[in-house]
């Protein structure tokens, strides 16, 4: 494969992979929408209207439970199924984000904008670092994984016992520097994958699913703890 044909093909397999991560978006915008203006965010409270209901947990940490499943089976479905998949999770996340937006909506609504504008400002930046860099970034891997692992745990914790404003304050800057490392990190090795992928279309398919899924990830993440801190102030 020539150099010119190798260009060629990243650019193709990228713009494939930010096709499918932005087209989740605009599905996650989709669903939080209508379930704000169709209703639908009663039934994410309990009937006093001081807590979560079933639904909104069953939403939540099912939806944790499928992004898991979907990343450890990317390899063994087919490309338009994981596809699919794809978008069947970005309107679950979209569903379990409407009580964040509709708080936003009531105290600061160009906060949205403001969050929206900003995490995709910090995401093309980092993912612009991640492809050009020649550093290595795969140590930060695990140090990642384990903040990633944290930020799950204290989210959980929250639900028992509701996080202090400063606490809940860092909790938001931590979040949004692991997500905007994760980006850079993603972006790197789904530059290197795609060239050591040599002529497997199939798996580059399937790569570019799987990367969509964690550039997405990170965006989302990167804007709601952006919207958190906004919210805050």
């Amino acid at each position: 494969m020539t150099n010119v044909q190798r260009t060629n093909g990243m650019a193709g397999y990228l713009r494939k992979v930010f096709s499918m991560m932005f087209g989740a978006v605009g599905i996650t915008a989709v669903a939080a929408y209508l379930t704000i203006w169709g209703g639908g965010l009663q039934y994410l409270f309990n009937a006093s209207g001081t807590g979560f209901s079933v639904l909104y947990y069953v939403l939540l940490f099912g939806g944790l439970a499928f992004s898991i499943w979907a990343q450890v089976r990317a390899f063994s479905m087919k490309p338009a199924v994981a596809a699919v998949m794809l978008m069947i999770y970005a309107a679950i996340i979209g569903i379990t984000m409407t009580p964040l937006i509709a708080v936003s909506l009531a105290v600061h609504p160009a906060a949205i904008l403001y969050s929206f504008v900003l995490a995709a400002v910090m995401f093309a930046c980092m993912a612009l670092f991640g492809y050009k860099t020649i550093k290595d970034l795969s140590f930060m891997g695990i140090f990642l994984m384990m903040g990633m692992i944290g930020l799950i745990l204290i989210g959980m914790a929250s639900i028992i016992w509701p996080l202090g404003d400063t606490f809940a304050t860092i909790v938001c800057f931590a979040g949004l520097l692991i997500f905007a490392l994760f980006t850079a990190y993603d972006m790197q090795n789904l530059k290197n994958a795609y060239n050591m992928l040599a002529n497997d279309e199939n798996s580059k398919n399937q790569l570019a699913v799987l990367g969509a899924l964690h550039l997405y990830i990170s965006f989302i993440a990167m804007f709601q703890y952006l919207l958190s801190l906004f919210n805050r102030n």
